[in-house]
Parts: structure tokens; C-alpha cells; sequence
């Protein structure tokens, strides 16, 4: 499907808020009370309900909502040959595994971490908007690891890095045209920007989509893991070979803006404006104030328009009304551009749907 998008595309960062009662479901499949089908079965109404909100809400760009996984890592790290995951069955969903590799990880095999291909093409069957997909990055599910082997850890994140390019090229055949690359604990690790920038460029070797990465501050329970400044990415984060940087601002504030500007990023930021470790319900104005603030430092074509990280830790009801304020924000910033620019469409890979 070939979609037109309007100038300042609002989309979703990745994840939408679990209902309570499959967090149950879940942890009673774990538990052996309720079988592998029957959890399928739960995660597929629970998607096509976050879909339906996404629509209603009009947003652009839609997710899956990553509504099959548990958290960021777990579901990942959970199909890597040779790890070992002593207790499967968790006393609260959230929770991540304790994760321990205690010999090398074998060659990357044809096949590996392609279920992220069927879980694509599911949501693609489900709705007729662009989709963004997302996946955690090489850097974050390596540091989730207790790595009991010789193997550096450097070799260890390039490892898993091989198995998402291969993944990625699976997303690809089954009409992916938008990827997210989540590095959700890079912020603690400034000195590792390098090491994770080559980790990143392994995953989008050789795959022709439109590519984004998105880095925060940390989103467990709601609550930041560190804090700082993103000036601690640059200038390693230029040499990526990504097309999108996808930024928490809203919760921090725009003081960052101009340093991103000062190193010459270039290319598209999907900028924050919706704070998802707040229960508080952003206005529209407050949402278009926001969108405004950052026209005067980033030409329009470059913003797309998103919450600061994934909405998990939000009710339903606080996210709908979130994205609802975010798009209605979004429309008002667009009535202030000059026609000439208000009329201006996307017209690379990000404007395609599956």
C-alpha cells in the first residue's frame, strides 16, 4: 500500500498499555494453566484493540503495540541458543529474566529471531496504516546477559547484532518498511556509544528500509533509570546508518535541540512531546507549543511526532487521551506552517505501509 503522509507525521514509539487481565493470562500460561495457543490468542485481540485505538485516535504511523512481549528484552533474549533461563514463570509480568550465557554463542543460523517477521505480518493483516516496527537493540539485550564465557562483550552484542540483521531481512520479505532499533539502556552507558553505533550499523547492513533508533533515559515502572544530556551520542551517532533519531524531550525539555543542531544531525528526529512517565494529560496547545518550539531549530520535513518512549506503563485510558491531545496538538502546529509547506508530503520509505 502506497500511503501519503502529512508534513510532521505523528506515529507511536513502540509499546501500548498491557490490560490486567493478560498479565493473568500470561503468567497462568507460564504456570502451565492455560496453553501456548490460547496466550496466541490473547496477544492477537490485545493488538488489534491497540490498533483500533491508534486508529481512532488518528494516529499516522501505527504499532503492534508490543503487546507478545513481556518487557524489552525477555522476549528476545529468550530465543538465543545457548542461554539459560532457570525460572521461566515470573512473579510480576514486568520483571526481566535472570539470563546467563555460560559458553559462546554459535554462528548466527538461518531462521533465528525470524518470528518477528510473522509477528509483523499479523499486525500488517490487521490494519491498513503504515507500520512501525521495533525491536530492542544489540547493545541493551547484551548488557540484560550475564555473560559467563571469555567472549568480550563487545564480540557478544555483534553476536546478537548478526541474528537482528537477520531478522530485519525476514521483516523485509513479509513488506516491513520501517524499523526501530530501541536502546533503552544506552543512557547509562555513555562510553559505549561506538561500540554500539558498529553493533548497529551489522543490524542494517544490507536492509533497504527506512531505519530509526530510539534512545531514552530508561522507562521501567514509569520511571527514568539516569539522567543527562543527548550530546553524550554525538558525534559517534552520526557515523550510524540510520535515518531517524527518536528522542525523549517532552519529559526533559528542549534544551537539547540545539546541541543535536550544533553536531549536524541531518536527518529526521521523531521528536517527543507527550511524557509517559506522567499521568497527566498533555492539551493540544501544550502539544502544539511544543511542536513549535522545535520548528524554530528543525525544519518541519525533519520532525515526526511521537511520545517520549514506549506508553506501557500508562492505562488505557491515559494513553488514548495522550495520543488523542498529541494528534489534535500535532494539527494545530501544521495550521501555523506557511500553505507551501503545510501541503508538503514524505515520499521516502516512511510513508509506505506493508
Amino acid at each position: 500500500m502506497d500511503e501519503r503522509l502529512p508534513i510532521l507525521p505523528t506515529t507511536v514509539v513502540g509499546s501500548y498499555p498491557v490490560p490486567e487481565w493478560m498479565e493473568r493470562l500470561k503468567t497462568d500460561c507460564l504456570r502451565g494453566r492455560m496453553s501456548r495457543a490460547q496466550l496466541i490468542d490473547v496477544h492477537e485481540m490485545a493488538i488489534k484493540a491497540a490498533l483500533r485505538d491508534q486508529e481512532l485516535a488518528g494516529i499516522d504511523i501505527v504499532s503492534d503495540g508490543e503487546l507478545r512481549r513481556d518487557n524489552d528484552i525477555d522476549y528476545f533474549l529468550a530465543q538465543l541458543p545457548g542461554v539459560d533461563i532457570v525460572r521461566t514463570a515470573k512473579d510480576f509480568y514486568f520483571d526481566y529474566y535472570d539470563v546467563t550465557l555460560a559458553r559462546p554463542l554459535p554462528p548466527a543460523a538461518a531462521g533465528e529471531f525470524c518470528w518477528l517477521a510473522e509477528d509483523f505480518a499479523f499486525t500488517a493483516s490487521q490494519t491498513h496504516k503504515p507500520i512501525k516496527f521495533s525491536f530492542t537493540g544489540p547493545f541493551s539485550l547484551a548488557s540484560r546477559i550475564r555473560n559467563e564465557t571469555h567472549v568480550e562483550q563487545r564480540e557478544l552484542m555483534l553476536a546478537i547484532a548478526h541474528r537482528l540483521n537477520g531478522a530485519a531481512h525476514a521483516l523485509v520479505e513479509r513488506g516491513a518498511q520501517l524499523l526501530q532499533i530501541d536502546e533503552p539502556f544506552l543512557a547509562g552507558y555513555p562510553d559505549e556509544v561506538e561500540n554500539t553505533v558498529a553493533a548497529i550499523n551489522v543490524v542494517t547492513a544490507g536492509v533497504d528500509v527506512n531505519w530509526a533508533l530510539h534512545v531514552c533515559y530508561g522507562n521501567r515502572y514509569a520511571r527514568p533509570l539516569w539522567e543527562g544530556h543527548y550530546d553524550f551520542l554525538f558525534p559517534a551517532v552520526l557515523d550510524a546508518n540510520v535515518d531517524q533519531l527518536v528522542l525523549e524531550f517532552a519529559r526533559k525539555g528542549y534544551a537539547d535541540l540545539p546541541a543535536i543542531e550544533k553536531f549536524g544531525w541531518d536527518r529526521r528526529i521523531g521528536l517527543g512531546v507527550i511524557d509517559v512517565k506522567s499521568q497527566h494529560i498533555e492539551t493540544a496547545d501544550m502539544v502544539a507549543t511544543r511542536i513549535r518550539a522545535a520548528l524554530e531549530l528543525v525544519p518541519a520535513e525533519q520532525l515526526v511526532i511521537n511520545p517520549d518512549c514506549g506508553l506501557r506503563n500508562l492505562s488505557a485510558a491515559v494513553a488514548r487521551a495522550k495520543l488523542a491531545a498529541m494528534v489534535e496538538g500535532t494539527a494545530q502546529a501544521r495550521e501555523s506552517l506557511s500553505p507551501a509547506t503545510e501541503i508538503t508530503v514524505t515520499t521516502d520509505p516512511i510513508t509506505e505501509g506493508a
